[in-house]
Order: structure tokens, then C-alpha cells, then sequence
């Protein structure tokens, strides 16, 4: 069992940065790999980024490819997602999720993610 607790959304303007971050309690996350995902309102829930558990190996949908890095500190049970040049529809609130088994296959399905967080919300003004 593992509680994830995401900090660090917020209100920013078109073309800025947010750094989310997501602490997890309970079992230790280097046991999962780890995932963000989004929801717009109104939409369905979409993956963002996921990380291996070693933090070797990531995933990131085409839609943030090369403007947001999802990263790791076992020591610390974190994962951190650093989003830059963010757009209006990067507004969403951001989820974190925990995958105790794989990683390479169905990596973006949120089916196959054990935990999930509450929630931050991002929101990006033009």
C-alpha cells in the first residue's frame, strides 16, 4: 500500500513553468513506477509521463514531448514532473500514479496503475 501526496500546481501564464512533485508514504516508491496524468475539464483522464523504477527509462505523451521532464529520487520517495513552456491546454488538474507491476507494456493506460494521488491543479492563462 502507498499514499501519494502532489504539491506544486498553481495558476501560470502561457510560456512559464511549474514544478509538481509527489511524495509518496507507506510502502517505498522505488518499489513502483511511477506516472503522471491529466484531466482536463470536461475530458477524460490522460497520461503525461512515466517513469521506470530505477528513474533510467521514461515515457512522455507526443503532446509534452521536449517541454516537460519527469524525474525521480528514490531516497526521498519522490517524482517530480518539470513543465516548461506550458500552453492554455496543459490546464488541467495533474494526477500522480504508482504501477507495482511492469512498465514497458500499456504505459499509458491509467488501468494499469495501482495508486493514485489526489490531484493539483494546473492552470495556464494566456
Amino acid at each position: 500500500q502507498v499514499q501519494l501526496i502532489e504539491s506544486g500546481g498553481g495558476l501560470v501564464q502561457a510560456g512559464g513553468s511549474l514544478r509538481l512533485s509527489c511524495v509518496a508514504s507507506g510502502r517505498t516508491a522505488g518499489s513502483y513506477a511511477m506516472a503522471w496524468f491529466r484531466q482536463a475539464h470536461g475530458t477524460e483522464r490522460e497520461f503525461v509521463a512515466a517513469i521506470i523504477r530505477s528513474g533510467g527509462i521514461t515515457r512522455y505523451a507526443n503532446s509534452v514531448q521536449g517541454r516537460f521532464t519527469i524525474s525521480r529520487d528514490n531516497a526521498r520517495n519522490t517524482v517530480s514532473l518539470q513543465m516548461n513552456s506550458l500552453k492554455p491546454e496543459d490546464t488541467a488538474i495533474y494526477y500522480c500514479a504508482a504501477r507495482s507491476v511492469g512498465f514497458y507494456t500499456n504505459t499509458d493506460l491509467e488501468s494499469q496503475y495501482d495508486y493514485w494521488g489526489q490531484g493539483t491543479q494546473v492552470t495556464v492563462s494566456t
